[in-house]
């Protein structure tokens, strides 16, 4: 995919940048509790500022559907965003008509503003084009630095790209290369890990992946489907007994494209799911109890997945291994986690992780910082895996 970037926009002194953000933070108490989102937009409001732009932020927050509701509004964050920037932000009480155009237009160069939630008008989510209209009037070009947005085809994250110039930010250039980097022109061998409970929220990505892989781990609770469907005694463990078909479909699909797929082959069990509990390592095949749970993968597994890690050029990871939050549950997530970032450190493997578990499991053994990139967009990075076109993106494509 080739995209246009900032890169791309020519001298931008005196234009006014329309900047999609995603700024939905988590709130406690009308103040934030992680600014991460925040912080991953400096780099492009700071290279707007410093060609001498002025910048307009737009963003959503929560689902306010369409109404204006007060709890759901912007302006707590115009402060945190200042102390962050070191620059004043300033606040329009409407992302369109008079109220955004005073604050627009009061702006010097470099200065910012944070126009109000989106999504307070129907327009937005509808993608109306009258609405889009009305947000590009205030702008020369359009800049998408929200890629976790990127998956819906909204006002804000296509239409208004329909309408300017339009560039991605710094953000999304760095995800759209990492991503790039890991399923568009890999360096191979590729070794995917899939993990997480169910097989039938992961479908569509189980059946992309293994045209594209060379190898594919699959962990969590659908490993224990993928192991019924082969008749192996699962206990009393998280499965859906009813996608075994699909399983084995897949199972099959693999070996006509040629990715081995990795299930475990010993198991970590308990009759208990609480930190601490006692559990026992057994083979794959082996009979279990009813009480029996599988709740994390094996030794002899972890060794041959971080060989298989060892063999690769390129990791694509979304999903933990086993039940990470309660240790010692845990083991195979950040075993596997502490080998991928040793291996992306040394330069060995480019490792790119995604996804809301991934995150707080690569978190949880404080290897996240080590991974070549980690994407906190969810659905959108979820959506790229399985091969499917984001709107948001296409719309920037060159």
């Amino acid at each position: 995919m080739t995209f246009r970037t900032l890169d791309d926009a020519g001298p931008l002194a005196g234009k006014t940048a329309l900047v999609r953000v995603d700024f939905n933070v988590p709130m406690e108490d009308g103040r934030i509790t992680d600014d991460t989102r925040l912080r991953v937009a400096l780099p492009t409001i700071q290279k707007l500022r410093d060609a001498g732009a002025k910048v307009a932020l737009m963003a959503h927050f929560d689902r306010p559907k369409g109404q204006r509701v007060p709890s759901m509004s912007l302006q707590p964050l115009v402060r945190p965003l200042s102390d962050l920037l070191g620059a004043p932000v300033r606040f329009a009480e409407d992302c369109i008509g008079d109220a955004a155009k005073a604050v627009i237009s009061d702006l010097d160069a470099g200065g910012v503003a944070l126009l109000e939630n989106v999504r307070f008008h129907p327009g937005e989510e509808k993608n109306d084009p009258a609405f889009a209209r009305q947000l590009a009037e205030f702008g020369d070009i359009y800049v998408n630095d929200a890629f976790s947005a990127a998956h819906r085809a909204h006002a804000s994250t296509e239409g208004l790209a329909r309408l300017l110039p339009a560039y991605a930010g710094e953000s999304m250039r760095r995800e759209l290369d990492a991503l790039d980097a890991a399923l568009g022109n890999p360096q191979k061998p590729v070794i995917g890990i899939v993990g997480g409970a169910k097989v039938s929220t992961k479908l569509d990505l189980l059946k992309n992946l293994v045209g594209k892989l060379d190898r594919l781990a699959i962990g969590g609770g659908m490993a224990n489907t993928f192991l019924f469907a082969q008749g192996i005694d699962i206990g009393g463990s998280l499965a859906e007994k009813d996608m075994a078909d699909t399983a084995r479909e897949i199972m099959a699909e693999a070996k006509v494209k040629g990715c081995e797929l990795l299930l475990p082959v010993d198991l970590v069990v308990s009759t208990e799911v609480k930190p601490g509990a006692a559990s026992r390592t057994v083979k794959a095949g082996d009979a279990l109890s009813a009480d029996d749970k599988i709740l994390d993968a094996g030794p002899e597994t972890i060794a041959r997945l971080t060989a298989a890690m060892d063999a690769s050029k390129t990791l694509i990871w979304n999903g933990p291994l086993g039940v990470f939050e309660v240790p010692p549950f845990d083991a195979a997530t950040v075993a596997a986690a502490k080998h991928a970032a040793e291996l992306a450190k040394a330069g060995k493997l480019v490792a790119v992780a995604g996804g809301g578990d991934t995150v707080s499991a690569l978190n949880h053994a404080r290897k996240a910082d080590d991974m070549t990139f980690v994407s906190t967009a969810g659905g959108a990075f979820l959506e790229w895996m399985e091969g499917k076109p984001l709107p948001g993106v296409e719309a920037l494509n060159v």
